[in-house]
């Protein structure tokens, strides 16, 4: 496996701090509505990322943080706090707010088929872990307190800005939405570990603390979360390319301040999702969700082959044409896999050596639009239906397209008695018969009642075939 990591910029060979054994972590959503399809673009790679792993013969142990208390509008430490917002919006506590927006993002999860995390940990479970970590900074000099608030001193590092080849508008993420300026920060990149002071009139969730009663910051949430269930040595961190800076930037600050050596060896980011205005996001445009995505007649897995067809680190261009694209690629895929046979032996050093090549295609950089390929390959492979379905069954594994399943449904569907069929059968032997006595006018009658039925017809050599419409 070869992996782009954001921290050497460059493609590595992939080797885990133990040997077969892999620690993953992936930062959940702010649990404050719902998650956007832009959202659920990294949450789609990341779970290619780790059932690739796995399908590599990796034991593979991941881990998400739900943030539910401490993201303020901006990164920047500055605004409401997120889920405060979202319980003001909607008249609800922020622990209702918080149990159902995880739950509808999870639901979103499973629609796209990705897998839940082994370990998910609700940020506000997680208070004595903050207390303690905040501690050893203040005790090693890495922190300072402050105005009632404990930050993290930025300038007590080797080097801060670690991911340093990011666009200027990614590094400037952090900042987008800060209007005011924290006078109690030592210098500009510092950032909150625990608020108390701050915003505290607001903050529905509060603690108590040995700096007073308040509540942790974002960034340290998801380094806590990490160390407890992933141990010292975190393998690969995840997340969307806005993360970079300041939330991953200011997590290695600290966990590496906390332990006193390098924590996190290779990190993954996945870019924007935009639309022709730019950068998909929650505050403009149409509010692009799965279940709009279901409204407007599209199963979840079109926009997951969409997401597929392309690299994770490139920026992916959303249009309702594009989707009509994957939809239309989705639909002919999903038929040809129900038009192949079951009889016959499976091949199985075919099957070996397709597995072989997928490994090798989709193992460099994550290359989902050749594993895509690879599908399309297997079916047109000199080989007998048998074995194009155990390859496909083995692709899906790491492609997570339901490609089976969804052709076994087609094939019932196809195959079910049609409600109502003896009377379009026996409208169209009217039709044929005014067609014969050449009486076009009737002829055309019948064809448009059974439009108003919703059934389409169409005149063939082989005689007339119809559907529902």
């Amino acid at each position: 496996m070869k992996l782009y990591n954001s921290l050497s910029h460059t493609k590595e060979e992939f080797v885990p701090h133990v040997p077969g054994k892999v620690s993953m972590y992936t930062c959940g959503p702010t649990v404050y509505h719902f998650a956007h399809i832009g959202n659920l673009r990294s949450y789609i790679m990341e779970d290619v990322l780790e059932k690739f792993l796995r399908y590599d013969g990796y034991d593979v142990t991941r881990v998400m943080n739900i943030t539910d208390v401490g993201h303020l509008a901006s990164d920047a430490d500055t605004g409401e706090d997120k889920m405060v917002k979202g319980a003001q919006r909607e008249h609800k506590t922020v622990m209702e707010i918080a149990k159902f927006y995880t739950d509808a993002f999870f639901s979103d999860c499973k629609k796209l088929n990705i897998k839940y995390p082994d370990v998910v940990q609700p940020a506000t479970g997680m208070i004595d872990d903050y207390i303690k970590v905040i501690t050893s900074l203040l005790e090693k000099g890495y922190a300072y307190h402050a105005g009632g608030n404990i930050y993290f001193d930025t300038s007590k590092l080797k080097q801060y800005y670690v991911f340093n080849d990011h666009d200027e508008e990614d590094l400037a993420v952090g900042v987008r939405d800060s209007v005011e300026e924290d006078q109690n920060k030592r210098n500009k990149a510092d950032f909150v570990l625990w608020f108390t002071k701050s915003k505290f009139e607001d903050q529905a969730l509060k603690w108590d603390s040995p700096w007073g009663v308040g509540y942790p910051g974002w960034h340290i949430e998801c380094s806590c979360i990490s160390m407890k269930y992933l141990g010292e040595y975190l393998d690969i961190h995840c997340g969307g390319i806005d993360n970079a800076f300041p939330h991953h930037t200011n997590e290695i600050a600290q966990s590496e301040a906390y332990l006193g050596h390098p924590w996190c060896k290779y990190w993954m980011h996945v870019h924007h999702l935009n639309t022709s205005n730019g950068k998909m996001s929650k505050s403009k445009g149409e509010f692009l969700t799965v279940s709009l995505l279901e409204e407007k007649g599209y199963d979840p897995l079109v926009y997951r082959l969409f997401c597929l067809q392309s690299h994770y680190r490139k920026g992916l261009v959303f249009s309702w044409e594009n989707l009509d694209n994957a939809k239309a690629a989705y639909d002919k895929l999903v038929a040809r896999v129900a038009a192949l046979g079951e009889d016959g032996d499976v091949d199985q050093a075919a099957v070996d050596a397709a597995r072989a090549a997928f490994i090798e295609a989709v193992g460099n950089d994550l290359n989902t639009s050749l594993g895509v390929t690879a599908v399309y390959d297997a079916l047109k492979a000199d080989t007998n239906d048998a074995t194009k379905r155990a390859v496909i069954a083995d692709f899906d594994k790491v492609l997570g397209l339901d490609l089976l399943g969804r052709a076994a449904a087609l094939k019932e569907k196809e195959s079910a008695p049609v409600e109502g069929a003896e009377e379009i059968e026996a409208l169209i032997a009217q039709r044929a018969q005014a067609k014969k006595e050449k009486n076009w006018a009737q002829a055309d009658a019948i064809r448009d009642q059974l439009k108003a039925m919703g059934v389409e017809i169409k005149d063939t050599p082989n005689g007339v075939e119809w559907k529902r419409i």
